[in-house]
C-alpha cells in the first residue's frame, strides 16, 4: 500500500512539472507573439546604431502585434493578418523590424517568414521622398533626413571613390534612371489614396498593384492594362513604408526593393538586448540593454 502511495506521489510530481512546463512554454510563446521578440543582427546595414552581433528587442506593443489569420502563406498564398491595437502609429525615424518584401528574383512582393530586416523608417504613408545629392528629403517634415550626415551625404566623397557606389535604384528602369545619390520624387502609398497611372509612370507601383489585386500589369500599344482591363487610376488598399539603413553605402533597403507593406511590419526596436561577437563569442557588456 505504501508503495502505491509513493508511486502516486511521484506521478503527481511528474504531472505537476509537466503542467508547469507546458504553462511556461505557452506564456513564453504568448509574450513572443503579443509583447516582444528578439532577433540577432548579422549585417552592417544599420551601423553605427546597430552592429553585427547585437541581439535587438522588438517591441510589438507600440504599433500592435501582428496576428496571422492562417498559415496559407507557407504555400505561397497571399498573407492574411490582423493587428492588435497599439499605443501609437509608426513615426519617421523609428527603427522597424519587418519581413523582406521581395522574392529572390525581385519580381513580386512575397512574404518570407524567415527573411527579416531591421531598417529606419524614412517615409510614412502619404509622404513624398527624394534623395538629392545624397540627402533624403521628405515632404512630411522640414528637416533634411540626414541622421548620419557623414554616411548619407555621398557627394562629400571624392569623385574617384564615389563613382563605383552610385548604384541604380528602384524601380531599376532606364525610364526613371534613379540612383542612390539622386532619386525621386516618389510618393509613398497611403491606404485609400488614388493615383493616376499610365504606360509611362506605373513602374514604381507595379509590384504593389499586382500584390493587392493578384493580377498582372502589362502595356500594349502604349496603354496600361490590369490583365485585360485598361487601367487609368488606382486606389491603394493598404499602407506602405519606405525603409533605409543607416549605413547607407552598404544597406539593402527601399532604395533598391521599394515599398514595405504595413502587414509585413513586426515591431519597433528601442533596445539592444545584448551583444556577442559572431566570430569569437565574446560578450560586449557596454551594449547590454542599451537604449537606441
Amino acid at each position: 500500500m505504501n508503495a502505491i502511495k509513493k508511486i502516486g506521489k511521484i506521478f503527481d510530481v511528474i504531472l505537476t512539472v509537466i503542467l508547469w512546463g507546458f504553462l511556461l512554454i505557452v506564456v513564453a510563446l504568448m509574450i513572443r507573439v503579443l509583447v516582444c521578440d528578439q532577433f540577432p543582427v548579422p549585417s552592417r546595414s544599420m551601423e553605427p546604431t546597430i552592429i553585427p552581433g547585437d541581439h535587438i528587442v522588438v517591441n510589438k506593443l507600440i504599433f500592435g502585434a501582428r496576428i496571422y489569420k492562417n498559415l496559407d502563406f507557407i504555400d505561397g498564398k497571399p498573407l492574411e493578418t490582423f493587428r492588435i491595437k497599439g499605443f501609437r502609429k509608426i513615426r519617421r525615424n523609428d527603427i522597424l523590424v519587418f519581413n523582406a518584401p521581395l522574392s529572390d528574383e525581385w519580381r513580386d512582393i512575397t512574404f518570407d517568414i524567415l527573411k527579416v530586416f531591421a531598417k529606419r523608417c524614412i517615409g510614412l504613408p502619404g509622404d513624398t521622398l527624394s534623395i538629392i545629392n545624397g540627402f533624403y528629403h521628405n515632404s512630411g517634415t522640414q528637416d533634411t533626413l540626414g541622421y548620419y550626415t557623414a554616411q548619407l551625404r555621398l557627394s562629400a566623397m571624392a569623385k574617384d571613390d564615389l563613382q563605383p557606389i552610385i548604384l541604380r535604384a528602384f524601380p531599376q528602369d532606364s525610364l526613371y534612371n534613379w540612383d542612390i545619390k539622386d532619386f525621386g520624387p516618389l510618393y509613398v502609398p497611403a491606404k485609400g489614396s488614388l493615383i493616376h497611372v499610365n504606360a509611362m509612370n506605373y513602374l514604381p507601383y507595379q509590384r504593389i498593384i499586382e500584390y493587392e489585386t493578384q493580377q498582372r500589369l502589362r502595356v500594349q500599344d502604349n496603354v496600361l492594362f490590369l490583365e485585360n482591363t485598361p487601367l487609368k487610376s488606382y486606389i491603394f488598399q493598404e499602407n506602405y513604408y519606405f525603409m533605409g539603413g543607416d549605413h547607407v553605402l552598404d544597406s539593402q533597403d527601399s532604395r533598391y526593393f521599394g515599398f514595405v507593406p504595413e502587414e509585413f511590419i513586426i515591431g519597433v526596436v528601442q533596445h539592444i538586448l545584448y551583444h556577442r561577437d559572431r566570430n569569437s563569442g565574446a560578450w560586449n557588456w557596454t551594449r547590454f540593454l542599451k537604449s537606441i
